[in-house]
């Protein structure tokens, strides 16, 4: 299976730069995943999609703001450190620019030395291992100085940083928002709850590697990147109910899919799981838990394009993307929503 097999045609200016005023009054296109049929609906029509007895899968990790902007010591130029990965004992795996100006030994000071810290790995790949030095509380630093770490597709300003954080975020650790869950509003998932169906919460840590391309032209050649993820007991128990019971387990977006798909049994069943997962879902590829997925439109040849085409077939999805592209509607994480069902 070749790589541009995924490929399609996508004007720029279709690309999402700013989320509209209401988070629940983007577009979503209904796609049945046996037959292609599709429907035109917007957001907030959700409900009606929904049955009680239902299981949403939310993932309530929330974005750090990991994007620093500091300056090499002393009397330094510019540089920007974006967190990637905690490593502990105040170490962290970070994309650096300028990577050349960036050697082991390099210091760096960020918001007139409020916080700073040291070069001390080069790795494989050119990320950084970065050590911070600061007083105080990590996270409360990073509140202070860091910026959304937004996709590189988006080269506006974000005016509100909460904008790309889902209402339901509480647990930090993403590089990247799990965009699909940003079109609910608190209301709507209390309405949706009222009518029977049952929330349920994972967590998994998104990386920047959601966003890099399949550059092999054979995708079995593809080297995944690997995201921490968590399914709580009470979520195993609720997921697994719902199955017993002949409801529907719906994943809000790719990364509660591949979080429950990834510490599934067999027979579908679930347990509370904590770890890292690598998993990559392309055609041929047999859901145990999932049934049907709330989902962005992805970038052409990504592994997530793959992992949409798995659950409703390649020709089903690039005809509803090219229907998409017709229709204008706004595309990746600021864009419009699927419902593949």
């Amino acid at each position: 299976m070749k790589t541009s097999d995924f490929n399609f045609d996508l004007p720029e200016e279709l690309i999402a730069q700013t989320p509209l005023e209401k988070r629940d009054s983007s577009r979503l296109l209904v796609l049945d995943k046996h037959t292609g049929e599709r429907k035109h609906m917007h957001f907030f029509d959700l409900p009606t999609m929904l049955k009680p007895g239902d299981c949403l899968v939310l993932n309530d990790s929330r974005v750090l703001p990991a994007r620093l902007i500091g300056h090499r010591e002393p009397g330094g130029g510019a540089v920007e450190v974006l967190l990637l990965i905690d490593r502990g004992n105040k170490t962290w795996e970070c994309l650096v620019r300028p990577g050349r100006k960036m050697k082991p030994g390099t210091r760096v000071s960020f918001g007139d030395g409020a916080l700073t810290a040291q070069v001390t790995q080069v790795l494989e790949g050119g990320n950084r291992l970065v050590r911070f030095e600061y007083e105080g509380i990590f996270l409360e630093k990073l509140e202070q100085l860091g910026k959304m770490p937004l996709p590189p597709y988006i080269k506006a300003e974000l005016n509100d940083p909460e904008r790309y954080q889902t209402v339901y975020s509480r647990e930090v650790g993403s590089a990247a928002a799990p965009t699909a869950g940003l079109h609910f509003t608190k209301e709507l998932l209390r309405q949706i709850e009222e009518m029977g169906v049952r929330l349920a919460y994972v967590t998994l840590h998104v990386g920047l590697g959601t966003f890099r391309p399949v550059k092999e032209e054979d995708i079995l050649d593809h080297e995944m990147h690997s995201e921490y993820c968590m399914i709580p007991a009470g979520t195993a128990e609720l997921i697994n109910r719902t199955r017993a019971e002949g409801g529907r387990v719906i994943c809000v977006g790719t990364t509660s899919c591949r979080t429950i798909e990834s510490w599934a049994a067999e027979d579908g069943t679930l347990k509370e799981s904590a770890g890292w997962t690598n998993i990559f879902i392309y055609p041929g590829y047999k859901f145990k838990v999932l049934d049907c997925l709330i989902t962005n439109f992805h970038l052409p040849e990504s592994t997530l394009i793959m992992l949409v085409s798995a659950l409703a077939g390649r020709e089903h999805i690039l005809a509803a993307y090219r229907e998409a592209v017709e229709q204008k509607y706004r595309f990746f994480s600021f864009g419009d929503a699927m419902f593949i069902c």
